[in-house]
């Protein structure tokens, strides 16, 4: 199955759970695409003991997920040049939904 999740927040417990989604879904051998928008997009740069989003975000590297990030939002809060995303579009963010055969958000 394809499965697109779209993560709109930086609530640390939210994105971890959004992102650990996404790495069971690439163990059980689905593709998977993450899109961050809004705040979302500043879940690089998230510091905490109990909810590791950056390891996450390693595993569902590691597994060949596709990470995405709304350059508009980059753009308003400066995190052009500091995220390892590539910087996309709401083109790219509704070609993922059109490609995916489920959709989550977070």
């Amino acid at each position: 199955m394809k499965l697109a999740i779209i993560l709109e927040t930086k609530e640390h417990e939210k994105a971890w759970n959004a992102v650990r989604f996404g790495v069971t879904a690439l163990k059980l051998n689905h593709e998977v695409k993450l899109f961050l928008m809004g705040e979302a997009v500043e879940i690089e740069s998230i510091v905490d003991e109990q909810y590791d989003v950056v390891d996450q975000l390693e595993k569902f590297k590691m597994g060949e997920g596709e990470l995405l990030a709304c350059g508009t939002c980059l753009i308003s809060r400066k995190l052009e040049d500091q995220t390892a995303c590539p910087i996309s579009t709401m083109v790219d963010c509704v070609e993922m939904v059109e490609w995916a055969d489920k959709t989550v958000t977070f």
